[in-house]
């Protein structure tokens, strides 16, 4: 059973025995028994009352989350917080009595945020185990070297926490995962070579941490990769030759924030199955290979804020949503045609890319669905007006930097529009009502004139053009 079709499994499972243990047909084990109720009293916060079905005397195999499969053993624990609000989540601690549990396959306490300890050493003691999720809560501490004893496991999710350390050794003992995260914490050193023991992995997360030294040359075995994280650490170096290996497979590659250096391999071709591809925030330089030309299922790429240089090929692609290749040392000239023909963009950044165009010119294929779009520190003359006209949904745009040249007081918003940056442009005219119903402006250093509609931005949002007056500026003079 793959990763996907097991975790489909856990929770129809969920959802199918929890409608029949109303029934209450099955009892629970004495030692199942005493290590829920042992957990429950760790829990010093239940808002949500999660909890509120677990009382001594009743059968633990009906309690909410809890799952009883062919027996009276209590083989799943299900209690997921809510992520986006943890003042409904549980707080407190993992009881070490969850030991008791001896059938547990399924262990899924994550998302609530405020559950706190050391790593919860009692699931090394958990011979049955599958699937482990405590994500997303504030537990600390070095991970245990003995980590490999539990060598059922198939997916564990440890991301999100204040976990320190080493990644250890023994984790090359867990031969049977596909899924394991360990991102959002807060591990150092390197990644261990023995890692690449896991044959089995489709998702591996280590993004987030404090590793650091060159990612080592583990993925020639992972044939089955199809995402991987290690974006924000402190890698260095170039990439490992054998994570041309997982071309077949991967769908996902991100390297973000870190310091690798060195040229985008030509061999990035053969990735044609790639539909996010982010290596933004690194050191990569040298032109672009012209092999981009085969990731034709590309619908996140970010090469943002690294040294690479022209000439940029012409894709032929019509996936991409989100492009993003703002500040390298490209020359663009234009806004490439590629770009302006793509059909359901939703993201465009392009600052400091050497664009000299004029915005008259660029006419979008479907500048309908633009959500952000950042175009600042170019050569870019023209008026906004025509352009603001034909979107919807824009939430932000930023063009600051520039030689636009218009009559603010002729555009339009899109009723969508959070956030405007026209600043260090040649913008003239009056500042229009409709910026108070925006969250963030800047229109300094332009040539502004007029008396000020009301709002709530700083004088820096207007310092430094013609004529403004009125607050947060001088009243006008009558």
């Amino acid at each position: 059973m793959n990763s996907f079709s097991f975790t489909l499994f856990i929770f129809s499972i969920t959802i199918f025995l929890q409608c029949l243990s109303s029934t209450g047909a099955a009892t629970c084990h004495p030692d199942d028994e005493a290590g829920l109720l042992a957990f429950k009293s760790g829990i010093t916060q239940d808002p949500s009352g999660m909890l509120s079905s677990w009382k001594k005397g009743t059968s633990c195999c009906s309690w909410k989350g809890v799952i009883c499969l062919n027996s009276d053993r209590v083989t799943i624990l299900e209690l997921v917080g809510f992520l986006k609000k943890p003042e409904r989540s549980l707080s407190g601690t993992l009881s070490p009595s969850l030991a008791k549990l001896k059938h547990l396959n399924v262990i899924s306490l994550g998302d609530h945020g405020n559950i706190t300890g050391s790593f919860p050493k009692f699931l090394l003691q958990l011979t049955k185990l599958r699937y482990v999720d405590i994500q997303n809560n504030r537990l600390s501490g070095p991970l245990p070297a003995n980590i490999g004893v539990i060598n059922t496991l198939e997916e564990i999710f440890l991301n999100g926490n204040k976990f320190t350390g080493s990644i250890p050794n023994s984790i090359s003992n867990l031969t049977r995962l596909s899924y394991l995260f360990l991102g959002g914490n807060l591990l150092t050193g390197t990644i261990p070579y023995e890692i690449s023991n896991l044959k089995l992995l489709q998702n591996l997360n280590l993004g987030g941490n404090r590793l650091s030294g060159t990612i080592p040359d583990i993925f020639e075995s992972m044939t089955l990769l199809k995402f991987l994280d290690l974006s924000r650490n402190g890698f260095s170096g170039e990439l490992p030759p054998s994570i041309v290996s997982v071309a077949p497979t991967l769908l996902a590659l991100e390297l973000s924030q870190n310091n690798l250096s060195g040229t985008i391999p030509g061999y990035i071709s053969r990735f044609n199955r790639l539909e996010k591809l982010n290596l933004s925030k690194n050191r990569f330089s040298g032109v672009v290979p012209e092999g981009f030309v085969n990731l034709t299922n590309l619908n996140n790429l970010d090469l943002s804020h690294n040294l690479l240089t022209d000439q940029f090929p012409d894709l032929i692609i019509n996936t991409i949503e989100y492009l993003d290749l703002s500040y390298n040392q490209f020359q663009l000239e234009t806004i490439p045609k590629w770009v302006t023909s793509l059909p359901s963009i939703f993201l465009l950044k392009l600052a400091k890319c050497g664009i000299k165009m004029s915005l008259d010119d660029w006419k979008p294929a479907e500048p309908l669905y633009f959500h952000y779009i950042d175009l600042s520190k170019n050569e870019i003359s023209g008026s906004l007006e025509r352009f603001l006209n034909q979107t919807e949904y824009l939430l932000e745009l930023r063009v600051a930097g520039n030689k636009l040249r218009f009559d603010m007081g002729n555009l339009t918003f899109p009723r969508t529009l959070k956030t405007l940056d026209l600043s260090r442009n040649l913008v003239f005219g009056k500042v229009p009502a409709t910026v108070a119903g925006l969250e963030r402006l800047n229109v300094s250093q332009n040539h502004l004139c007029g008396e000020l509609p009301a709002t709530l931005f700083p004088a820096s949002a207007f310092a430094c053009n013609d004529c403004l007056c009125g607050s947060p500026f001088s009243p006008c003079k009558v």
